[in-house]
């Protein structure tokens, strides 16, 4: 029997030493890449995960780019587990709930940068457009938010309607709406400004304010609330 000793592979030395790091110090300092190899370590145990890491940052640019992938876009992401699409899809997730969570209690009509914020996160980087609804009680604190729509339809006919039902399932005073442009323009469309005000219309017929519609297009986002066409 041969007395060699088994050698340990390369990566458990630095997968001790990053994580010593992060214990230390925290994310200060940290490069995206270096993120992303140490969630990494938790979906795939046995492998130099530095090298994937890399490739998924030069593919997608950010860190906050590969949150927003879709678990089926994740998978298909060469090198990838199906844990490791799982676990950042779990990670975006969670941090919209915290922003959600983070927003209920407040008026939210004297914090609109929170209000900008959770959107941002949740539209900013989708594929498609998504058409979501904030629903409030009367002392402007948020009760729900929901997915109204994803993908194309007549907004003008389907919003309207889908709108009231759940405002008034939620026992609603107030409304916001948003919705995201994935080709980044920051124009509203025709189509925009006329759904718009056949939902305030819709709401107003069973006394609901519709308070604001946020469009988000990339990093930029527009409120007709602020630009006075609301």
């Amino acid at each position: 029997m041969s007395n060699d000793k088994v050698a340990t592979p390369h990566y458990r030395g630095h997968r001790n030493r990053v994580r010593e790091r992060y214990l230390k110090q925290g994310l200060r300092g940290w490069q995206d890449y270096e993120i992303l190899e140490l969630l990494l370590f938790y979906c795939i145990p046995r492998r130099d995960t530095k090298i994937l890491a890399k490739n998924i940052i030069k593919s997608h640019g950010s860190l906050r780019n590969v949150f927003t992938l879709k678990t089926r876009d994740l998978q298909s992401v060469k090198g990838m587990t199906a844990n490791g699409a799982l676990l950042f899809s779990l990670i975006k997730d969670i941090a919209t709930r915290l922003s959600s969570d983070e927003m209920r209690g407040r008026d939210l009509l004297s914090s609109p940068e929170a209000v900008v914020n959770y959107l941002k996160l949740s539209l900013q980087h989708l594929p498609d457009e998504e058409f979501h609804a904030l629903f409030l009680d009367n002392s402007n604190r948020l009760i729900a938010s929901e997915i109204i729509h994803a993908g194309t339809v007549n907004k003008s006919i389907v919003y309207p309607r889908t709108i009231v039902e759940r405002a008034l399932y939620n026992h609603a005073a107030g409304v916001i709406i948003a919705h995201n442009h994935p080709g980044a323009s920051i124009s509203p469309s025709k189509e925009d400004r006329t759904a718009t005000t056949a939902v305030a219309a819709a709401l107003a017929t069973v006394e609901i304010t519709l308070l604001d519609h946020i469009l988000i297009a990339g990093n930029r986002h527009i409120s007709w609330k602020e630009e006075g066409m609301l």
